[in-house]
């Protein structure tokens, strides 16, 4: 898995990205209150698409939404949808930030990181000391597994147990949440 080929499918299917579904609203209701998402905090989400999580986080009253993203056709459609949002398109695994955030988010993404380590390392140096990491899914391990196995095995990992995303967060954060049910997957942290 390379990231020309993640950007190239990402690019294929922006247009049509916002007719899919992203799952319940109580569902990222819970996630978002689990990643600590509430009025007057800066938040940034990584692999932001074409912003599915923007309307969300606009009822929350955030002081601001910062969003990165590595194909240039989701982050277009994110860019037009919502301007009130800083957009970025670029690398998670390497990116740097001239401001450090409260609270970060990855929704429905973690699985089409090639290095997902070096995200969460290099992430960590983005949040305030106190500050929060998401990583969420709003469908069940086996049914995202399932789905990427069917249409984006090429550019997707196995998503991991909880516990083995809880190991991979420990250097860096403090885990509280860890979720995997037949609705949704979470496992958040605070960083040390």
């Amino acid at each position: 898995m390379n990231k020309d080929s993640i950007k190239e499918f990402f690019d294929n299917i922006a247009p049509n990205w916002d007719n899919e579904p992203i799952c319940e609203k109580q569902i990222l209701d819970k996630i978002l209150d689990n990643g600590g998402i509430k009025e007057n905090i800066d938040v940034l989400d990584v692999a932001c698409g074409t912003g599915v999580l923007f309307p969300y986080y606009l009822e929350r009253n955030l002081k601001s939404i910062t969003a990165i993203d590595l194909s240039p056709e989701m982050v277009k459609i994110a860019k037009s949808k919502f301007p009130q949002a800083n957009v970025i398109c670029g690398d998670a695994e390497s990116i740097t930030f001239d401001r450090q955030f409260d609270c970060i988010v990855i929704y429905n993404a973690f699985p089409h990181f090639p290095k997902p380590e070096k995200v969460i390392e290099n992430l960590s140096n983005a949040l305030k000391d106190g500050g929060r990491l998401t990583i969420a899914h709003g469908l069940s391990k086996e049914e995202l597994d399932e789905i990427h196995k069917k249409s984006a095995g090429k550019v997707s990992n196995i998503l991991p147990e909880c516990d083995e995303l809880a190991e991979m967060l420990k250097p860096y954060f403090n885990v509280d949440i860890k979720i995997s049910n037949n609705k949704m997957y979470q496992v958040a942290g605070t960083k040390k």
